[in-house]
Order: structure tokens, then sequence, then C-alpha cells
């Protein structure tokens, strides 16, 4: 009678009197069907499988009475009792307010241990292990979020970078301004009073800046990086650097303003760049002895500018029969130092474009066919023998006093090493080095997945992250392991610049293609610590970074380091094999950042996972009373 209710309306049909097996072909159909909808929405459908944490990760689609237990099936055990109870004590107190603008690889006593010949002491010395810090570096009391972009070109908080010294020393030169809380940027350099605007656009009468064959320029000397500044709104990407020296914290100010900038010199040590890496080097006034040491500072320029490149040069001694009297130099003196310089440029196979009022232009050729030719008259430098891979390596090498000679060509017309798109083109489009096949194991459809696997990688980061995706939040951001450089070509529309760092231990070197692409960049172990300041960067992301150092230093130093180099409310993105995600977020906890584990974007069942942080808000405490008359008293007697 129960089969008779319930089924009485399809009773009459002769299909349903059919043998039982057609019934048990259907019901495994649907379960069938049923398990693959599941997995689907499982798979592709499904947002971080762990509880969002309030405050940067959105939610889940999960519904609530369904919570996933990830962290219990995917906890890696700890090796031992010890182990665990380590983790569990495991604390970093604050470092003390003294320390807010710790820079370990460019520490000021520690320096004075070295030569001050050819500036030795102001390039990196690291710390030893038994010398590193285990404590959070503060950000000064009153810290604020910087000013967003394009308004942090033009503006910083005082409380974020209290020196007034510059403002002072560089007062008639409008390097920096000092109106109430806030720094205010005029945009003035020692070589350009008038603007750093201005004095682009007396570039640009000599150089071609705005029809995109000039992407990526170099500033040696930089003071506040005005020059890169503006140098943006004609679409140029400058990668600034001056050493830490007696202008207080002049690469400090760039990175406040958004602007990219290293802490560096040209000393001993080759720059951490690539060979052919820039399409524009510049000097103002930078104090480089450029025709000294056998012409060793321009023969690195050389190795680092792009074939058909360009250098510029304002300041001592161009333009010395107007300005040597003000320069406090004799005209012997300083005919004698520009004759140097253009014999410098000259054995290099440079031609002189022009020169015109403070500004003289000289161009790199494009291809070494005349200049092997000459090296009959020039004896000196002659080219390298070294192997093409070793014209890159850069980290901790020496400088040469050869040239690195460019790539072979078969034609007096071609560009050595490939010619570039122009701008915007030359982003996506397959950079010659690898055309030419000299970057291991990768072609121009590994180079076209890369940047396409990142497009889905950002976007999805962009979903789980909300700041990420606020346009204007975040400016400074480092990709601390940028392979091809495809993350930083998933964000060009933001108003962003990324910092990709190649680690000398990757297993193939890419960062003269990340430059290729129009992007800039540097080569650092991140066993050591950066060349940069302090809450630099408002993003980090460090995709393998720790199973690259693994077994060669300590996953918590490295980490002390980012916490360091990231902004109060700053975001980390790792990506990393899950056991070791799981050591990772022990030290972040203990770090105190607000830490989340997410699943990859393309489901729980891949093992690599992606661990989200925030750092907290925290500064130091506010100074005391007598630290305050002490500051006033300096304050006064500086105006």
């Amino acid at each position: 009678m129960v089969k008779a209710s319930l089924f009485g309306a399809v009773k009459s049909h002769s299909w349903f009197r059919r043998p039982k097996i057609l019934s048990v072909t259907v019901t495994v159909t649907l379960c069938f069907l049923f398990y693959l909808l599941g997995n689907y929405n499982q798979s592709y459908g499904s947002r971080p499988t762990a509880t969002p944490t309030a405050g940067f990760v959105r939610g889940c689609n999960l519904t609530e009475s369904v919570i996933l237990d990830f962290e219990r099936h995917h906890m890696a055990e700890p090796d031992s009792e010890s182990d665990a109870a380590a983790a569990k004590a495991r604390l970093f107190p604050p470092c003390e307010p003294r320390l807010s603008e710790y820079t370990p690889c460019e520490d000021r006593d520690r320096s004075l241990k070295f030569e001050r010949q050819r500036l030795i002491y102001r390039e990196r010395h690291c710390p030893e292990k038994g010398e590193l810090l285990k404590c959070r570096i503060p950000a000064p009391f009153g810290y604020k979020r910087p000013f967003p972009w394009p308004q942090s070109r033009d503006f910083a908080w005082f409380n974020n970078v209290p020196h007034r010294e510059l403002s002072v020393e560089k007062a008639v030169q409008n390097w920096i301004r000092v109106e109430g809380e806030r720094f205010r940027f005029p945009g003035g350099g020692t070589m350009f009073p008038r603007g750093a605007d201005a004095y682009i656009d007396d570039i640009e009468k000599l150089v071609p800046l705005r029809n995109g064959s000039i992407r990526t320029a170099i500033d040696t000397g930089c003071g506040v990086a005005s020059w890169g500044a503006y140098l943006m709104s004609r679409d140029i990407l400058a990668m600034s650097f001056a050493p830490r020296d007696t202008h207080e914290a002049q690469v400090q100010f760039a990175l406040e303003r958004g602007v990219p900038a290293m802490i560096g010199v040209l000393a001993s040590k080759r720059l951490p760049y690539p060979c052919r890496a820039f399409d524009m080097a510049h000097c103002s006034r930078c104090l480089i002895p450029w025709h000294l040491h056998d012409g060793q500072n321009l023969i690195e320029v050389d190795r680092i500018l792009r074939p058909g490149g360009y250098w510029i040069l304002s300041g001592p001694p161009i333009n010395w029969k107007t300005h040597w009297k003000g320069w406090q130099r004799t005209t012997k003196d300083l005919m004698a130092e520009q004759n140097a310089i253009e014999a410098v440029a000259r054995s290099l196979c440079w031609k002189k474009i022009k020169e015109r009022g403070d500004i003289a232009v000289w161009q790199k050729p494009s291809n070494h066919v005349h200049c092997k030719i000459n090296r009959k008259v020039f004896k000196n430098p002659q080219f390298c023998k070294a192997l093409d891979s070793e014209s890159d390596s850069a980290w901790y090498r020496d400088m040469d006093t050869c040239m690195t000679p460019l790539p072979e060509v078969n034609d007096i017309k071609e560009v050595a090493g490939g010619e570039l798109k122009r701008w915007p083109e030359r982003l996506m489009a397959v950079p010659p080095r690898v055309l030419g096949g000299s970057v291991e194991g990768i072609n121009g459809e590994a180079f076209i997945k890369d940047t396409e696997d990142w497009k889905k990688r950002v976007s999805y980061y962009k979903m789980v992250v909300y700041q990420l995706g606020q346009k204007g939040l975040y400016r400074n951001i480092l990709d601390m392991n940028a392979h091809l450089g495809g993350f930083a070509a998933a964000l060009i529309e933001d108003p962003v610049w990324v910092m990709n760092v190649v680690p000398p231990q990757a297993k193939v070197d890419t960062l003269g293609v990340v430059y290729e692409r129009g992007f800039i960049g540097t080569y650092h172990d991140w066993c050591e610590a950066m060349s940069t300041y302090p809450r630099t960067y408002d993003l980090l992301h460090a995709n393998g970074v720790f199973t690259i150092n693994q077994n060669r230093c300590d996953m918590e130093d490295i980490l002390l380091e980012m916490d360091r180099i990231l902004r109060p409310e700053g975001t980390v993105i790792l990506r990393d094999d899950v056991d070791l995600l799981f050591k990772i977020k022990e030290i972040a906890d203990a770090l105190q950042w607000d830490t989340q584990m997410i699943d990859h974007e393309e489901g729980p069942h891949i093992r690599e996972k992606i661990l989200v942080g925030v750092k907290l808000y925290w500064t130091s405490p506010p100074p005391s009373p007598s630290s305050n008359q002490q500051l006033s008293a300096s304050s006064l007697s500086n105006s």
C-alpha cells in the first residue's frame, strides 16, 4: 500500500515495470552527477577554508553550519616535545626606540671598522649571526599611514621621518621644507633649483622621454629622489640609490614619498643589478669620481646600461666656465676633470650627444662591432673574457676594470642582445633574453603561461585580501622572489610600484628578464638584511622564499627582517609548502601579526598554501619630557 500511494502516479507507465536494474542505473547515475557537482564547488567555487580574520580577509561562502577544520588535518607535527615548547615560548619583544631607523647591513657604528678608501666603509657590512637582533623594530611615536599617491610625492608626515637636517642644509636648493606636522617636497635639487619637472623638460630636449623607448632608469646619488618621482608622470621607472651618509635619511624620505629607492654606493663592488638593465643613467652632482680609479665607476655604469642607452651628467665639471667660482674650484682643476671623463667615455665607445647648459648626454653604442676594432687605438679598458653568465653576476662581486662585452650581432645595425619593444608593448612581449634562449628552462610559451598564471593568482589575492583590491591603499610593494616579474605585471593597472627581488640562490637568474619587461629590481639574499630602511613597504609577497632558504638560515631571522621593512598595518602574502607555512605561522604569531591560512587558488587539494598576515599598528612610547626639551632646543638652534 505504501508503494501504491507513493508511486501511483507513475505506475501506469510501462517503463516503470522493467527490471530493477534500470532503477539501480538511474540511482548510480544521479549519485555520480551529485558527486561531480560537489567536487566542482569545492575546487572552484570555494573561498578560503579557514574562518576569516576580521580586518583583512573577506568572508567564505561556506554555510554557518559547516566549518572546515583545516588546521587539525594539515598541522605539521613538531619534531620533538622541546620544539613544541620552544614554539609556544617564542617571544620577540620591541627593540629600543633608538633603533627605529636601524639598517643592519649599513649600520654606522659597524661601518667605522672598515676602510674609508673608495667609500668601502659605506658598502654592505652585515652583522654576524650572533649579532642579529631578536626584537621588533619600533615605529617612531606618532607614526601615521603615509599620504596616498600621488599626494605622497609632495608630502610626508614629520613623525614618520623625524629629521629636520635636510630642510636646513638644503633650504636654498628646495629639496625639502617643514610645514607644521608634515614635510613638503617642492621638487628642487642641487642642479635644478627651478624644480625637477623643469629640469626633466630640459633633458627631454636632448633625449626622447615620451616615445616609450626609455622605461627603466637609474639615479646615482639620488638625494630625496625628486628626479625619479617626476619621471613617473612620463611612464619612466627609476631606481634611485644613495648611501647612508651625512645627508640623513635621504633614501628614507624617497621611500616615504612612494618612490623606488635603495641604500647603495658606487665603491668597490658591482651594483646589485644585471647587465643591460637600464635605458638611462643619471648623475646630478652626485659627487662620484667618474674619472678616477681607471674609470671603474663609469665602466660599471656601462655594464648595467642597455645598448643605445643614455648617460646624463649635470653638475661639476659640466658648465664649469659658468660655475667654477660657486664650486670653489680652479678652472684648471675642473677642465682637467671634464677632459678625463670625456676620455673614459670615448674609451667605452660612447658618443657624446650634446652638452647644453648644465646638462651633458652620452649614448652607449647599440653593439660592439666598431668598439672591438678600435681596441687597437684604446688599449684600456680591454673587453672582459668572462662567460656571459658572469656579466649578470653582481652579488658581492668586485667591480671590473675591463669592459663587459655586448652579445654578438650579425649586422652593424643590429641591437646586441635583441631589440626591445617600446613601452607599454614590452610589458607583455616575450623578452629578448627568453627569445634568445639565454634563460635556462624558459621559452616563449612558458613565459606567456607564467604571465597568465599570475593574473589569476593576483585576482585571487584581491578577492581574499581586500586592501590589495582597494586602489591607493598600498604604494610600495616588494616581491621577494620575482622570477619573471609576473606578479608585478598583474598589478600594472594599480597605482603601485614593485621592487622585484631575484635571490642569488634561485635556480635561474631571471632579473635581466624583469628589466626587459620594463620593471626594476635587485639581487638579494634573504639570509641577510635588505639595503633599505625600516617601514619601507606596504606589502611583501614571498613565493617559495622559505623553501629556497630553509637549510641556509633560520626562518625567524627572515621573518624578523620582513617585520623590520614592513609598515605598520602592512600585509604579507606567503606562498609555500603547507608544512613550512605552519612553522612560519607560529613565528608570525609571535611577531604579533594577524595571520590567516588560505587554500591555493585551484582548491584545497594542492599542497602549496597561502599564508596572509597583517602587521599590527604599534609604535615606540612617547618621548620623556627631558628628551622633548632637548628636541625643542635643537630645533631652535637649527632655525
